[in-house]
């Protein structure tokens, strides 16, 4: 009937099932309508197709291939009147394998259906408060086998204005500050930091290059856990000039994750922030070397049967991956998610053009993207409130319950940081020598934490000023609220203009990166 060829097809179109789920009915009806597609459309004609079903399983009656109180049930089933939308699933998925096929093979691919049609519900529930240009790509795949389980290359395939088409899966994007996590793991691997090392947030240049945090805002002296969780720039990149980019690059590469680098420009520090550029399908396989403990393995979309097993590939030794794994555990959820349930990371890219978020339990690894596919802008684009919301809900649409991460492997140092071993208290750059003799501490001494200034009356609204300090190792920077305003003279003290009334945080930090904080109000 019409356009329809073959009996599957019918059987999809006309009962939204495959050929061998059909009934006795359904399948008398797919019988009798090929003697006659016009007369019996069903569209059209569907009396006429009853009629001809019955006079079928008549005849099988006859024939004793079924019983008569059979036949009797089998009729008293309806004809369908209307087509039903034929099953879609995975198209870029579909694509990808094809293109590579030879016509008339069979195609197998490792993607869990009933998870695929749920995270593309998923996406195309979500796309519509995000914009009429952004799309969502979401990658599903299994820990321990490297097999895909789902694969949404974006919210619709026929959207021709958010080119759906597009496989944003594969497309190669800015990754923001999605490689923190990797960075950190070598460091944990070399020994030059602990999860409890302390690690200073604050302003510094690596050349002509100084990082700023995304708020604009420092925080001082921070616990290298809570760097990682909060994904403070300044100490990133520290890590990365101690680690090496280069040798974060190799590592990458050695793992699986493909770098697009401008052509002839080797890695810099920069790319520990962004700049260089991944793809979903690279990102999230090799964040599944996080809960495998440190080794990726290749993704499997399709099943071959030449395939035989594939090798593992080094991320990071056991205890790094570990460390990483709990620390990204305590990353603070999206608004109204539980905490501590799934380890995950967010990014996002330069001028707000992508937003990221890929996590992982014991079991499964999922990675998110949101964007426009044309790479333009999208103000207010954020990974932590864009993607990392859909993240948490492709979890649940899993339908298992989260499993937990492997535990700690032998060897793996648990200790807060006062019983660390003297040189992992605190990271210090390359060169800088480790010393226990002690310095007298920093210390504000005015104004005192908590107090109320009157500094009303001056040209510019508010008179200026004066902060005491005490010890420390000079060069002494001054910051408020988190903005640097320049350095302490040799007197130790030091006028600032307040920004305004209300509450106002006073930072002063040393060479050595110890750091004194004083809460105060201007009025």
């Amino acid at each position: 009937g019409g356009n329809l060829e073959g009996i599957r097809a019918a059987s999809l179109a006309y009962f939204g099932k495959e050929t061998k789920r059909l009934t006795r009915a359904e399948a008398a009806l797919l019988v009798a309508l090929p003697q006659s597609p016009e007369r019996r459309r069903l569209d059209r004609h569907p009396e006429a197709a009853r009629k001809a079903r019955d006079r079928v399983l008549q005849r099988m009656v006859d024939q004793g291939q079924i019983s008569e109180e059979d036949a009797s049930r089998a009729r008293a089933e309806p004809v369908p009147r209307w087509r039903q939308r034929m099953p879609f699933l995975a198209p870029h998925a579909a694509d990808q394998a094809a293109s590579g096929a030879d016509a008339g093979q069979m195609i197998r691919l490792t993607l869990d259906a009933g998870l695929q049609q749920r995270l593309e519900q998923l996406a195309r529930e979500r796309v519509d408060a995000l914009g009429p240009d952004v799309s969502i790509g979401i990658l599903a795949v299994d820990n321990e086998s490297g097999d895909v389980l789902a694969h949404v290359g974006s919210a619709d395939y026929f959207d021709v204005r958010r080119a759906g088409q597009v496989d944003m899966v594969r497309a190669v994007r800015s990754p923001g500050s999605t490689l923190k996590p990797f960075i950190y793991g070598l460091a944990f691997e070399d020994g030059v930091v602990h999860p409890e090392s302390l690690i200073e947030d604050r302003p510094v240049r690596f050349g002509s290059y100084a990082p700023e945090n995304f708020d604009m805002t420092f925080q001082g002296t921070v616990a290298v856990r809570k760097a990682l969780q909060l994904s403070l720039n300044v100490p990133a990149v520290a890590l990365l000039d101690r680690v090496g980019a280069a040798r974060l690059s190799a590592r990458l590469r050695q793992a699986g994750l493909n770098l697009a680098l401008p052509k002839e420009e080797a890695p810099g520090l920069a790319m520990g922030l962004g700049g260089v550029g991944v793809s979903l399908r690279d990102l999230v396989q090799t964040y599944a070397g996080i809960p495998r403990l440190g080794s990726t393995i290749a993704l499997r979309e399709v099943m071959r049967n030449d395939q035989g097993s594939r090798e593992a590939l080094r991320l990071m030794d056991q205890v790094a991956a570990w460390q990483v794994g709990h620390v990204l555990l305590g990353t603070p959820p999206p608004e109204n998610a539980a905490a501590n349930r799934i380890a995950f990371k967010t990014g996002t890219s330069y001028g707000y053009r992508d937003a990221w978020s890929v996590g992982f339990d014991g079991r499964i690894t999922i990675g998110v993207w949101v964007g426009r596919p044309d790479g333009a802008p999208v103000p207010g684009l954020l990974g932590r409130t864009a993607a990392a919301p859909i993240l948490f809900d492709a979890f649940a649409r899993t339908g298992s319950l989260i499993a937990p991460l492997p535990r700690p492997p032998r060897g793996t140092l648990l200790a807060a940081n006062p019983r660390l071993p003297l040189p992992l208290r605190r990271f210090r750059p390359a060169g800088e020598l480790v010393s226990d003799a002690g310095q007298r501490s920093i210390r504000i001494q005015f104004p005192l934490n908590g107090s109320r200034i009157d500094a009303s009356g001056g040209e510019a609204g508010f008179d200026s000023v004066p902060v005491k300090v005490a010890g420390g190792v000079p060069p002494l920077t001054m910051l408020v609220n988190g903005i640097a305003v320049g350095e302490i003279g040799s007197r130790r003290q030091k006028l600032i203009q307040p920004p305004g009334p209300g509450f106002v945080r006073l930072t002063v930090m040393d060479a050595t990166g110890a750091a004194d904080t004083v809460m105060v109000r201007i009025q």
